[in-house]
């Protein structure tokens, strides 16, 4: 019986090191994955910076800079993320490390970029709030999912979940609301109210799909 028992638990060792190698994801998969993830992100940006919404962690810091001195976001959004690689590289690897300093430079380019070749009219401030957070929540989701994120409190959220078994959505949502009424006195009541709306349809995003042991690929 002792036998038996120990046989069905090596070859379900075997069955589940066979999955994770299935899983596994290309070089190919990281990039196409890393580059839409960070496209996302860098167009829901683009819409809140359009509305003077704001959104959490290291970005909310650099749409507050942006909208009180006259440096532009990416400027700010690349330099502030510089001291959270030394975290990423001692708790969670150079190969995560890389690609979060890959999608990071994406979103500061693209964040420039973007208002040049795309012209924003008015637009309805529900929907710019509810569909630009669910426009960076799926990109922070694709750059998840291939071991990546865009800095910050991204990275606290990472680690916190894969240490601590807390959701990188929830730790993220409270982090989030926090800075977002920090920041009452630099924009208006309306556009603050916006931003937590925002703040909620991107945590949401991540609440729902990125919890610990959900999605096995691996990079």
């Amino acid at each position: 019986m002792k036998k038996e028992k120990e046989y069905e638990k090596e070859d379900k060792n075997i069955q589940e090191k066979k999955d994770d190698k299935t899983q596994k994801h290309s070089v190919v998969d990281d990039i196409q994955g890393i580059i839409i993830g960070s496209l996302m992100a860098a167009f829901g940006i683009a819409i809140f910076s359009h509305m003077n919404f704001l959104i959490g962690g290291t970005a909310g810091v650099a749409f507050l800079t942006q909208y009180t001195t006259v440096l532009t976001f990416g400027q700010v959004f690349f330099v502030i993320n510089l001291p959270f690689y030394i975290l990423a590289i001692k708790k969670l690897g150079w190969d995560f490390t890389i690609k979060t300093f890959i999608a990071v430079s994406g979103v500061s380019f693209l964040t420039e970029y973007i208002p040049k070749i795309f012209e924003f009219g008015e637009i309805n401030p529900w929907f710019a709030a509810i569909f630009g957070g669910f426009l960076i929540g799926s990109g922070l989701l694709m750059l998840f999912r291939h071991k990546a994120s865009l800095g910050g409190l991204n990275i606290l959220s990472i680690y916190v979940q894969e240490y601590f078994q807390i959701s990188a959505g929830k730790f993220q949502m409270v982090a989030d609301t926090l800075i977002i009424l920090a920041a009452f006195f630099v924009v208006d009541w309306r556009a603050l109210a916006f931003s937590v709306l925002a703040a909620v349809a991107l945590n949401v995003i991540l609440a729902i799909n990125h919890k610990p042991g959900r999605y096995r690929g691996m990079s």
